[in-house]
C-alpha cells in the first residue's frame, strides 16, 4: 500500500468524524431546546395550578368572611345591649365600648393578615429554580 492508498481513507475518516461531530452538537442544541420548552411547560402548568388553588382559598375566605360579619354585627348589637342592661350606661357608651373591641380585634387581623400576605409567593419557585439551574449548566459547557 502506498501513501496515495491511504489519503482517501483518511479524507474519509475525518469527513466521517467531523459530520459525527456536527450530528453531536446538533442533538445536543436539539436536547437543550426540548429541555427549556419542558421546563417552560412545567413553570405554566404550575403557576395555573397555583391560580386555581388560590382561587379556591379566596372563594371560601369570601363566603368565611360575609358570614363572620353578619355574625359580627349581631354579636355587636347583642353585646351593646347587654352591656347597657350591666352597667346601666347609657346606649352611646355600650357603643362606643363595642366599636373599641371591634376596633382592637380587627387591628389584630389585618396584622396577622400582612404577616401572612408577606410570606406567600405566587410565584412557581421550583420550577424557576430547575429552569435556572438549566439554564446555568447550559451556559457553562466547556467550548
Amino acid at each position: 500500500m502506498t501513501n496515495t492508498d491511504l489519503e482517501p481513507a483518511v479524507q474519509s475518516e475525518s469527513k466521517s468524524q467531523g459530520s459525527s461531530l456536527t450530528e453531536l452538537f446538533s442533538g445536543i442544541i436539539s436536547d437543550a431546546q426540548l429541555l427549556f420548552k419542558q421546563q417552560v411547560e412545567l413553570v405554566r402548568a404550575e403557576f395555573i395550578e397555583d391560580i386555581r388553588r388560590t382561587r379556591q382559598v379566596a372563594q371560601c375566605y369570601g363566603l368565611g368572611i360575609l358570614l363572620l360579619t353578619v355574625g359580627l354585627v349581631m354579636m355587636l348589637i347583642a353585646g351593646v345591649h347587654l352591656v347597657e342592661t350591666l352597667t346601666g350606661w347609657p346606649m352611646w357608651a355600650s357603643w362606643a365600648c363595642a366599636g373599641a373591641v371591634s376596633l382592637v380585634l380587627g387591628g389584630i387581623c389585618f396584622a396577622v393578615g400582612s404577616r401572612i400576605l408577606k410570606s406567600f409567593n405566587l410565584l412557581p419557585d421550583k420550577s424557576f429554580n430547575a429552569l435556572q439551574e438549566n439554564v446555568t449548566c447550559l451556559t457553562n459547557l466547556p467550548k
